[in-house]
């Protein structure tokens, strides 16, 4: 078993579920999270197509702080993108096609398409039931 950790822009959460579920994988854990990459945060670098291309490259946009550091006061050099978080565990056999399929769909080509982690599972038991091993993902 592995588990496929997927970080995605916001808008692209339902097109992946959607091409996850067209494999047959719709159990999933999904989270609301904020991050940077390389581009430190900088807004139209990463931003979740919400806005067109012509409006970033027409207008200089400033990165915008966290919600959290504006809550909190906190310096605004702390800045952060929204993104979305999703794991899912699938047995080895189905990693490529899963992995491919996230890809598919989230690759726009820019800046901020987001990551995928594959890293191996030791065992999964369902609470409920106790079946354990592949028993306890379907």
């Amino acid at each position: 078993m592995k588990e496929i950790t997927a970080i995605i822009r916001r808008d692209k959460l339902s097109a992946t579920k959607n091409a996850l579920d067209e494999l047959g994988y719709s159990s999933m854990t999904i989270q609301s999270v904020e991050g940077r990459g390389k581009q430190k945060g900088a807004m139209c670098a990463e931003m979740d197509s919400e806005l067109p291309d012509y409006f970033c490259t027409a207008v200089k946009l400033m990165p915008t702080p966290s919600a959290y550091a504006v809550e909190h006061s906190l310096p605004k050099v702390a800045l952060y993108v929204p993104k979305r978080h999703l794991t899912i565990v699938v047995p080895d056999d189905v990693v490529m096609p899963v992995v491919k399929s996230i890809i598919k769909v989230n690759a726009t080509g820019k800046r901020g398409d987001g990551k995928i982690f594959v890293c191996p599972i030791e065992t999964a038991v369902r609470v409920r039931t106790g079946e354990a091993g592949s028993e306890a993902l379907s």
